[in-house]
């Protein structure tokens, strides 16, 4: 049985995989405040320049561009920037390297939170720390892998994503 595509994705989808963003920079930001309250204002000062450099990056190629996308996306990139060509979308090689900025989204956070636990163990940041780790990994992968890739229609025309992760 083939798996349908969504031209505009359901609103719960768009709400569930942008809740698990919210609250990855959310966690990340209460993990970097303990070192200080200059290091949770660059934290969420990362978080928006690597979300607006994805926008810019890859959602103005995008089929969703202008839709409703899995990841609530495609519409907020029509109104912050110009269409791209969706062929840039299908023809761009992603690698590992390229994605690490993204990565540090929770890189970051992990650090911090181990050395603000050196300095002064608290179960509670074990906590935020297994929380977040939890997020990052079952949560990201969950809404991406039954929720938003499986019935997106540009892995279909070609997402250099999926041809990574599928290595």
């Amino acid at each position: 049985m083939e798996t349908k595509s969504y031209e505009n994705f359901p609103a719960g989808i768009v709400l569930l995989s942008s809740s698990v963003a919210i609250a990855l920079y959310a966690l990340g930001t209460l993990i970097l405040g303990r070192l200080g309250a200059l290091f949770a204002v660059l934290y969420l000062l990362y978080a928006l320049w690597i979300e607006v450099s994805v926008l810019r990056k890859s959602c103005v190629h995008c089929y969703y561009y202008g839709k409703v996308c899995g990841l609530g996306k495609g519409k907020l990139c029509a109104w912050l920037f110009k269409q791209g060509d969706p062929r840039q979308f299908i023809e761009r090689e992603v690698s590992w390297r390229e994605i690490l900025p993204d990565m540090l989204v929770l890189g970051f956070p992990l650090i911090g939170g181990i050395v603000s636990l050196i300095a002064d163990f608290s179960w509670s940041l074990v906590g935020l720390l297994a929380l977040m780790i939890a997020l990052s990994f079952g949560g990201n992968s969950l809404v991406r892998g039954s929720f938003a890739c499986k019935y997106c229609k540009q892995r279909e025309l070609g997402c250099p994503a999926q041809q990574l992760f599928d290595k």
